[in-house]
């Protein structure tokens, strides 16, 4: 089975790059790292918002594949988990050496899972030694979790646990909440039709952090979906906003850990408004569900 440590990297396309980086600096908060590529339609952007050496890249391609980078450490596993994989006919691919530099890691195995969401395992090369520097003071101390889009959440659970070595911290309906470290979760599973990242988390020090930025989004005109609002599963309390291409972003504070070893019984909520929030708001549904 494959040891992930963490969660590492969120990749995404855009349609015009120039907006959605000033949109991850100017409004995210985020710090912009570097670009590559000068052709239109060719170029990508790195974002960092902790001490990795990124946790998003953007490219300037919106139907270029969306991927979730996750962190193993152990470089020589990934051939024989590759062997392993292909006999259990899931069809991984070892990442080239360009792959692999364009991901600043030393090794990489590539897979999707049975909803399609594109996998990236990978060991990270050395990080920088220097501090992030936020474009605006969000009070974002990293990458906290995404939202995977799942068209059979069972199905797709067995996967990631049998295969990946997540454990179900909750469930809300038929979708887990999935952690590999000490954090609530790392991977939330959504019900939906289709693949694809629904929204990626970033983790911000204290419900003042989240109130802060959500009065910053108002005053700057940005479309908020859902909250302030506290999950029940997890206790954060969040703000979901609307970013590039309808691409959705997310503040969260607070969230509960779960200690290593430990292995509480999953608890089910309903697939209900209140599982969501236990402050009684829904979310703007044109954009959520989207």
């Amino acid at each position: 089975m494959l040891a992930v440590l963490n969660i590492r990297y969120v990749r995404l396309g855009v349609t015009d790059l120039d907006a959605a980086c000033g949109f991850a600096t100017r409004i995210a908060g985020l710090q912009e790292v570097g670009r590559l590529g000068s052709r239109p339609g060719s170029r990508a952007a790195y974002f960092r918002c902790d001490s990795q050496h990124h946790s998003l890249v953007l490219s300037e391609d919106r139907d270029s594949p969306q991927a979730v980078g996750f962190e193993t450490a152990d470089a020589a596993s990934l051939k024989v988990e590759a062997r392993r994989l292909s006999a259990l006919g899931l069809e991984p691919r070892i990442g080239t050496r360009d792959e692999c530099a364009l991901r600043n890691v030393s090794a990489m195995l590539k897979l999707d899972d049975p909803s399609g969401n594109r996998i990236e395992i990978v060991v990270p090369q050395r990080d920088t030694d220097a501090p992030f520097v936020p474009s605006r003071p969000a009070g974002i101390d990293g990458l906290a979790h995404v939202g995977l889009r799942s068209t059979d959440p069972a199905r797709d659970e067995a996967f990631w646990t049998g295969i990946l070595g997540a454990r179900v911290s909750d469930r809300v309906g038929p979708a887990p909440m999935l952690r590999f470290d000490a954090a609530h979760h790392r991977v939330a599973l959504m019900q939906s039709t289709r693949a694809g990242i629904h929204h990626v988390a970033f983790q911000v020090g204290t419900f003042d952090d989240v109130m802060r930025n959500w009065y910053f989004l108002k005053d700057s005109a940005v479309r908020v979906v859902f909250g302030p609002g506290r999950e029940p599963t997890s206790s954060a309390v969040f703000v979901y906003f609307e970013g590039p291409d309808g691409l959705l972003f997310e503040y969260s504070a607070g969230a509960k850990t779960i200690p290593q070893g430990a292995n509480p019984h999953p608890r089910h909520f309903p697939n209900a408004p209140r599982s969501f929030c236990m402050w009684g708001g829904k979310p703007d549904l044109t954009s959520f569900n989207q």
